[in-house]
């Protein structure tokens, strides 16, 4: 049985202006004994920036900016940047996150070689309105409906004057190449799919038309049980075990008061990521405590970052939309409890 410990509230919002809303869903990567995190820091309006804080240890805040450390630049992110997460791949950090002008959210990347300055790469995954992506996806006689019905957007073609496009969050890097190449996770609902490139330049236009005629093969992981009922998402970057990538993902599902995020684990083949393993068939852990399940957005555990000290995983995730924690889990107790749940089939079955 795996025991998941709360370790309690990490960061709440404060009084700063760029953080007076909420703080949530942060990125985090461990460096020697200190932990970098990088959170979405939400302002009145619902403007997000990223804040930055430095920690001692899996929990110990030593140090936290006054001011955030990446906001809005160009257009595509005019109503913030959200959601980020960090991996370090050949020397370089690769810090994705959500770009919302307001109308549209999609994955979008920037790099740092010193986690001080960023340099945007831009928005990196398929830019296609509902009629582009609609007879793509309609070429896969197997997929699932809820491809159509979640992204029609009411069949709204534009808004505040900007073209609606197929959003495309959750971009999660994972932090090595494998067999050469950079591969990450990304989300349109209601699954979980991959991709996989050479360098980032790659990912262009054409790249995407020929993915997406081939959607049913690059899905990861699709919802199959009770928990996961409505969609899921990529949350914290994959963790490198012996045994697989270990992935912490959210899932979602419907009760009469909205929806519940919860958060979840698979893993993956080391060296075919594009393979699902295992899966637990409940929940890592959910909402119970009292700011998990009441605050700007109700009954929600939102995990996107992680770091590893000795056996335990700490997982560090947004509460409620509102405040970030953490919860600690025995990597090698949990590694054992989902290989008792193997998968039959290698793919997804959509």
């Amino acid at each position: 049985m795996i025991e998941v410990k709360k370790e309690g509230i990490l960061l709440k919002k404060t009084s700063l202006e760029f953080e007076n809303e909420g703080v949530l869903n942060p990125a985090a990567i461990r460096e020697g004994d200190f932990i970098h995190m990088f959170y979405r820091a939400v302002r009145q309006g619902n403007h997000s920036t990223i804040g930055y804080c430095k920690m001692e240890g899996p929990t110990k805040v030593i140090e936290r900016k006054e001011q955030p450390i990446l906001i809005p630049e160009f257009d595509y992110e005019s109503q913030g940047v959200e959601d980020p997460r960090i991996v370090k791949i050949d020397g370089l950090y690769y810090l994705s996150f959500v770009a919302y002008d307001g109308v549209n959210a999609m994955g979008a990347l920037a790099t740092s070689t010193d986690l001080v300055h960023f340099e945007r790469r831009g928005i990196i995954v398929p830019q296609l309105s509902y009629d582009e992506f609609k007879p793509l996806v309609e070429t896969h006689a197997s997929l699932n409906q809820k491809y159509i019905r979640y992204n029609a957007h009411n069949n709204i073609l534009t808004k505040l004057d900007k073209r609606i496009l197929i959003w495309d969050k959750n971009l999660v890097f994972f932090p090595r190449r494998i067999n050469g190449k950079l591969f990450f996770l990304h989300r349109i609902k209601p699954d979980i799919q991959i991709a996989s490139v050479a360098e980032v330049s790659d990912l262009t236009k054409e790249y995407w038309t020929e993915y997406l005629l081939h959607l049913e093969q690059h899905i990861v992981l699709c919802p199959k049980h009770l928990h996961e009922v409505s969609y899921i998402g990529s949350g914290c970057p994959p963790v490198e075990t012996e045994f697989g990538w270990l992935i912490i993902y959210h899932s979602v599902h419907d009760e009469i008061a909205g929806y519940v995020y919860s958060a979840c684990a698979a893993l993956l083949d080391l060296e075919n990521p594009e393979k699902e393993i295992a899966r637990l068939p409940f929940p890592l852990f959910k909402p119970e405590l009292e700011w998990e399940k009441k605050g700007e957005v109700n009954n929600v555990v939102f995990p996107t970052g992680a770091a590893l000290f000795d056996d335990t995983l700490y997982i560090y995730y947004g509460a409620a939309d509102e405040k970030i924690a953490t919860a600690s889990v025995s990597l090698s107790s949990l590694l054992k409890e989902l290989l008792l749940y193997k998968n039959i089939n290698d793919k997804c079955t959509v």
